[in-house]
């Protein structure tokens, strides 16, 4: 019991770390609506100590001089109230937004540093969730919350103290019941916690339903799956209801218990100090200055309780905040890897993915000349993907290194690394962004020309011009206004401009038809010469134009050699030939009917390679 206890104190006091660590920026800002909180519980004070004048003096004594000034007064200290309790919420709002801003600003940068094995382990719509619903609780704590146990808590202790002055006696016998109160507020804001926690989780479950809804639009529709997903989002939407419906129960039965506990306290006051009142024992004066001390006591007192349990709604994203941003960000190496003048060598070099038994590679062992053309091939899940995100470092091999230059790549900034390769993928990643912005994407300093001449390289030029806007088109999120083609030649045309000694092709024509696949493979020819370039493909035209392919099974290599060495091995890539490769006499006599055409514009299309 001990020990839970100290951990329940421990996460209390993480938590209060982890807001004051949240605040420390805008100390000076808390510090001065702290002070605007001060006077405003003064100015609460003032106003319960002046109803004993007004009942002793104008209404009993009929002292006209007072009953012309004490109006005044009152207006006043209502006014001075008014103008500090406005610089007060606003200070602890303003606070509250800029926190909320600088900690969106962190989990998003952090995010953008966390290893790629990361975004396998959490969904896109549960990240959106930390950033978005998890930070703006985070807001309403400081906002509200931290300004009512600020204030409420100091009128509290000088309405206390009023009513001590005032009559010390009745004041036990008033507060008595609030320890009462505030350890069963306590008790159900434990529980509300845990509520909040399983809250948090529903309503990142409903952002990533829809995340993946309006992702999957097409697949959707086409399955004609719409009533489906209303019912599965339907279904989460009621789950979050009745975590929701839970919480607030339990506010409402705080607020029921503080609304019965401070009656409870009233009633006997007003019972045994309305009997003191007739006997004499105390002026009336007192007694209702005494009163309405108390009266004005309950009502911070319940706000206490709610900022309680605002406070335990909080710690859940708080909790789920810190925790993301505890994870810890890529492993950077120190040195610049200023250029590849040699060659790549991977030096028995393993790979297991976490949470899988088998390894995705195992032992590879290869040395990769300088400008030499290296296909991938092998069956799906042969771990052609792996290979090639290890040369940028998406993932690090548990066993054995990558050399560049004779540098295990693991020392390199990853900076310096990344800057030396160029990708283009089967699934093209375009932002919503012109197309000027999306080929420049990767060199932010290039010029005009520089972009029309990489588009031109991957033929994507033409297509551009017969856009509405032109270069200043609007692609729409991930390119959903092109065509699939159109799409991967505006990535090839990305690399192109990045101009990379190393280049990863990985189905880089997959969605292409014959006639823009050849365009594409001219474009990609002029880009791989003098680079060193891996290439995972499923195309014989693709793959024969290798210097070496690697046959890999199972995440090891099982064949090397050019195509014509391997067919005559009568091996794997042979079998893998037969089954796959058989629309290759098809391919190669499409793009006789293709090359002519490409020839011409190839004519009018030099490239300067000295741009590239």
């Amino acid at each position: 019991m001990e020990g839970g206890r100290d951990n329940k104190r421990d996460s209390w006091m993480e938590d209060l770390k982890r807001i004051l660590n949240l605040v420390r920026p805008y100390w000076r800002r808390i510090a001065l609506a702290g002070l605007c909180s001060l006077i405003v519980s003064g100015l609460n004070g003032s106003l319960a100590w002046l109803v004993k004048p007004v009942l002793d003096d104008i209404f009993v004594k009929r002292d006209t001089r007072l009953l012309a000034l004490l109006p005044l007064a009152i207006l006043g200290l209502y006014l001075l109230r008014g103008v500090f309790s406005f610089f007060q919420s606003y200070l602890m709002r303003s606070t509250g937004a800029k926190v909320v801003r600088d900690l969106r600003n962190s989990l998003y940068h952090h995010m953008l540093y966390l290893p790629m094995g990361y975004f396998g382990k959490d969904s896109t719509g549960a990240m959106i969730s930390r950033v978005i619903n998890d930070a703006g609780a985070v807001q309403g704590l400081l906002a509200y919350t931290v300004k009512d146990i600020f204030v409420e808590s100091a009128t509290i202790i000088v309405l206390v103290c009023v009513a001590m002055i005032r009559r010390w006696d009745l004041t036990l016998i008033a507060l008595t019941v609030l320890p009462l109160a505030f350890y069963a507020a306590g008790r159900l804001g434990k529980r509300l916690k845990k509520v909040s926690k399983m809250a948090q989780k529903k309503i990142s479950l409903i952002t990533e339903s829809l995340a993946e809804s309006f992702s999957g639009m097409k697949v959707i529709k086409s399955f004609s799956r719409e009533d489906d997903e209303t019912s599965r989002f339907r279904n989460k939407n009621q789950d979050f209801y009745r975590e929701l419906m839970r919480s607030t129960r339990i506010i409402e039965a705080t607020s029921l218990m503080m609304e019965f506990v401070g009656g409870l306290g009233i009633a006997f006051v007003l019972w045994y100090g309305g009997g003191l009142v007739i006997k004499g024992t105390i002026t009336a004066g007192d007694f209702f200055s005494f009163l309405a001390a108390i009266f004005m006591i309950y009502t911070p007192a319940k706000r206490l309780t709610s900022a309680n349990n605002s406070l335990q709604q909080a710690r859940a994203p708080l909790e789920r905040i810190y925790k993301l941003l505890e994870e810890e960000k890529e492993s950077d190496g120190s040195k610049e890897l200023k250029e590849i003048k040699d060659d790549i060598v991977f030096s028995n070099v393993s790979f297991k993915y976490s949470g899988t038994k088998e390894d995705a590679l195992n032992g590879i062992n290869i040395k990769v000349k300088k400008g030499e053309i290296i296909a991938l091939v092998g069956r799906s899940g042969a771990g052609k993907t792996t290979f090639i995100d290890l040369i940028p470092r998406f993932h690090m091999p548990q066993v054995g290194g990558i050399y560049m230059d004779g540098m295990d790549i693991s020392d390199a900034t990853l900076r310096s690394l990344r800057s030396h390769i160029g990708i283009v993928s089967q699934d093209v990643i375009l932002f919503n962004d012109t197309v000027r912005a999306n080929i420049a994407y990767g060199k932010s300093d290039a010029t005009e020309e520089d972009i029309m001449s990489a588009a031109k390289a991957a033929y994507a030029h033409d297509f551009i011009l017969e856009m509405p806007q032109g270069y200043d088109t609007v692609i729409g999120e991930r390119g959903v206004r092109l065509s699939g083609g159109q799409r991967q030649r505006l990535s090839i045309a990305r690399a192109i401009l990045k101009n990379p000694p190393i280049l990863i092709l990985d189905e880089a024509t997959s969605s292409l038809d014959t006639a823009s696949e050849m365009m594409v493979q001219k474009a990609l020819e002029n880009l791989m010469e003098s680079r060193t370039t891996f290439v995972i493909a499923h195309r014989l035209s693709t793959v024969r134009r290798a210097d070496r392919i690697i046959v890999l099974d199972k995440g090891r290599i099982v064949e090397a050699g050019t195509h014509d060495e391997l067919l005559a091995a009568n091996g794997l890539y042979r079998r893998l030939y037969d089954l796959q490769f058989d629309d290759s006499k098809a391919d190669l006599e499409g793009s006789q009917s293709v090359n002519q055409s490409i020839s011409n514009q190839s004519t009018n299309r030099l490239i300067d390679k000295s741009t590239f």
